[in-house]
């Protein structure tokens, strides 16, 4: 299992975002990752329009989760309703650095 950040922007609407983080989290379940750590950045103005919203709701959450599962992972976040954009980013460990 390798860490992950997992950035993720949703609707602001209360509903479209408890439903959408919901469905992410069973996502990344299914895939067998957990998530180790969630921290909410509130909602912010976004830099261009997505889906007609010009603010989201910003979650980030740290993931342990099999590496060769990502893309699929992807795949499914990309079904995902009221998900307006995610990333991805690889933790590195620090004795490698």
């Amino acid at each position: 299992m390798r860490k992950y950040e997992l950035m993720t922007i949703f609707p602001i609407e209360e509903d479209k975002f408890k439903t959408a983080s919901d469905a992410v989290r069973a996502v990344l379940a299914k895939f067998g990752a957990t998530v180790d750590k969630e921290e909410s950045y509130g909602d912010r103005d976004l830099t261009y329009v997505i889906n007609k919203n010009k603010r989201g709701r910003f979650l980030l959450l740290t993931v342990s989760a099999n590496p060769a599962k990502i893309s699929e992972i992807e795949t499914q976040l990309k079904l995902t309703n009221n998900l307006l954009k995610w990333l991805f980013v690889k933790i590195e460990d620090e004795k490698n650095n």
